[in-house]
């Protein structure tokens, strides 16, 4: 049965929701870094609650599995006739993002596998250790970055009034710019006022030390 390019839009839209609200508690306790380890994973326990019982969790996925498909979708239909900014960056945004997640729910599984708390450590170890750092900040700055362009692609597509002063395209400008600076914060918290952190020995297989 083929669905229709509408109910597909639908179906994306709703999924993204439902991922977007995941990922805005996601951020939230990654800020939190920039209070010390120990409050990161008070608050990511205290979060967990929400996310990673078997329902939410079960939506969550199904959730993440249809933003990937239906966006794989859309980017092999529009690629080639995509010629405006914010089109090109919503397009481009939205097949980093699927990228991100197919290999981000994959390294979750297998952290569970290793019997591996993903938490504060799980990322960290990563982050701050040279040179798999080369792949591991460009891998995460990206795709903060790109869930806010996205959403600003999306905002600058059903925005068509001034808000504060501000036009539909410098609204959709601002959230991108929220999204950068949101990842420098972040990355301040995990890295730089961390340097120097103690991995856990349990995580130092992610690193090969």
């Amino acid at each position: 049965m083929k669905i229709s390019h509408t109910i597909l839009k639908r179906i994306h839209y709703v999924s993204g929701l439902i991922i977007s609200t995941f990922v805005a508690l996601y951020l939230y306790n990654h800020v939190c870094g920039i209070l010390g380890a120990d409050k990161h994973i008070e608050i990511m326990n205290s979060l967990r609650v929400v996310y990673r019982n078997i329902f939410f969790e079960t939506i969550l996925l199904i959730a993440v599995t249809v933003q990937i498909l239906s966006g794989l979708t859309f980017f092999i239909a529009r690629k080639r006739t995509t010629t405006s900014g914010f089109d090109k960056l919503q397009l481009w945004s939205g097949l980093y993002l699927a990228i991100f997640f197919i290999i981000h729910v994959g390294a979750v599984f297998v952290g569970r596998f290793l019997h591996l708390d993903t938490n504060f450590y799980f990322g960290v170890a990563g982050l701050n250790t040279f040179p798999v750092n080369l792949f591991f900040i460009p891998y995460y700055a990206l795709a903060i970055i790109s869930f806010f362009g996205h959403i600003a692609c999306i905002h600058n597509t059903r925005m068509k009034r001034t808000v504060l002063g501000l036009t539909q395209d410098q609204q959709s400008k601002t959230i991108l710019l929220l999204g950068v600076c949101l990842t420098l914060v972040i990355f301040y918290g995990l890295t730089n006022r961390f340097k120097g952190i103690e991995i856990p020995e349990q995580y130092k297989i992610l690193i090969s030390k």
